[in-house]
């Protein structure tokens, strides 16, 4: 972790004050960005539209974050490692609005700017703040990114991802599709939740919604989804509190719709925290049977029962420990079906968590593709003869999924790669061209391929005896 370096100025005032304190902490002190501007956003006085500027500037600064440093090192000496980083996110996010955010106009842009700059700093930060954004007024970002690029270091620089990154994609996917995933990680995530079958039709969900004025249809990925526009934060919602939904990805949905637990199944959902897929299992189940939710930590357990009872689920017992342990707390061959949703390296969800990008690398892939296939190797143990594995996680890495379960099967024979997913799930995939020819079990989802998050989802079942 990088030494935390103290914000000058006191308590942060207005958007602009706002979104830079934000962005300061995730570089300094590696805050999460979610987490860090929730707690921003409620300790300060900001009305909602003045809430939203700065959650756009905070999230659109860090994904742009590569094609700002490489504009400003020509015009900030010693840029990045020599600038105090307040300055470097003052700049930064200054940069950000006056290119990508027009609806806010540049003279304010730099103005405030600059009045942060002598508040947080002295007249001779303000000089150098204003100096630099009127003249990317005068001259323009057009001509930022040169011509000629291989194209790894075009990508990265056009749509801000880490060149390593980039590489490594157009190894495994090629340049078209690379530039694609690419481009939608700078997306905006809509806004999506899953209708709790037992106590809401989908139909009815997505009408009340519109009779309130939001725009709300079914998601095209998954039976139980929605997806809501203009529909602010859906967990302040009647529907959120009273259990009507639960926000979740659609991608995310399919994991356990995947699985299809059966109604009477003793069901293993090892890494379960905050509850998601756990809550999704239950529903499916019609809350008949037994899930076993565990995490590996304690101040977790109670985000799964928050969501169950939430949810009125009484079919899910929680339990706290190492998913690495669990064939010495539960009695091998005892699971229908058991679900391992591994730590990853979340390269997925980048739309959602921006600074993902910037804070992994390729030694994290590696680590944690060990990490996955000892998880797999631990908890297949506890499958009955006939019953099913699902291995799932929310990052695009060969490595740390179809390499992962390539090993697996390489040394666990009794499993196979089961390619029978419910035709709920196979329907959507198979209608928009998605399903790959000759699927076997296994499928890598895209963030541009239905505008949700990245997602590998593999089916195995183990053999009867």
């Amino acid at each position: 972790m990088k030494k935390t370096n103290r914000l000058p100025g006191g308590k942060p005032q207005g958007a602009r004050e706002v979104a830079m304190n934000v962005l300061h902490n995730v570089e300094t002190k590696g805050a999460y960005s979610g987490l860090e501007l929730n707690q921003a956003l409620q300790s300060s006085d900001l009305s909602r539209p003045d809430a939203a500027l700065a959650t756009e500037l905070v999230y659109g600064t860090i994904k742009r974050m590569n094609t700002i440093d490489y504009d400003l090192k020509d015009r900030v000496k010693g840029w990045p490692g020599k600038v105090e980083p307040w300055v470097r996110s003052l700049l930064r996010m200054s940069y950000y609005q006056l290119r990508w955010l027009t609806r806010v106009p540049a003279h304010a842009a730099v103005d405030e700017a600059v009045r942060i700059a002598k508040k947080r700093g002295h007249a001779g930060i303000g000089g150098l703040v204003n100096g630099v954004l009127r003249g990317l007024l005068r001259e323009g970002f057009e001509a930022a990114i040169p011509d000629g690029l291989p194209a790894a270091e075009r990508i990265s620089l056009a749509h801000s991802h880490p060149l390593w990154l980039v590489e490594r994609w157009i190894a495994e996917y090629g340049e078209a599709t690379t530039e694609q995933i690419c481009a939608a990680n700078n997306e905006h995530p809509h806004a999506s939740a899953r209708v709790n079958r037992l106590r809401a039709s989908r139909d009815s969900v997505v009408a009340g919604m519109t009779d309130a004025g939001m725009e709300a249809i079914p998601s095209p990925v998954t039976q139980d989804g929605i997806i809501a526009m203009k529909a602010g934060n859906l967990v302040h919602s009647d529907w959120y509190k009273q259990g009507f939904i639960s926000v979740q990805d659609e991608s995310s949905m399919l994991v356990a719709a995947v699985a299809d637990p059966k109604p009477g199944m003793q069901v293993l959902d090892c890494c379960a925290a905050p509850g998601g897929k756990t809550a999704h299992l239950a529903e499916i189940m019609r809350n008949e049977g037994k899930i076993i939710a565990n995490d590996v930590h304690p101040h977790k357990e109670a985000l799964i029962k928050q969501q169950t009872e939430r949810l009125g689920l009484t079919s899910v017992e929680t339990m706290v420990g190492d998913a690495l342990e669990l064939q010495e707390r539960i009695e091998a061959e005892s699971c229908d079906v058991v679900l391992l949703d591994a730590p990853c390296s979340g390269l997925g969800v980048i739309r959602r968590k921006p600074e993902i990008k910037w804070n992994k690398f390729a030694d994290d892939i590696t680590s944690l593709s060990h990490l996955q296939s000892r998880l797999l190797s631990k908890v297949q143990s506890l499958v009955k003869p006939g019953g099913v594995l699902v291995y799932s996680t929310c990052t695009i890495a060969a490595e740390e999924n179809e390499d992962t379960i390539s090993r697996f099967l390489a040394e666990h024979p009794e499993y196979s790669l089961d390619a029978k997913w419910p035709e709920e799930v196979l329907a959507p995939l198979r209608d928009a061209g998605k399903l790959p020819e000759g699927f076997s079990g296994m499928l890598q989802l895209l963030p541009h391929m239905f505008g949700s998050d990245g997602f590998f989802i593999a089916r195995l079942r183990k053999q009867s005896q």
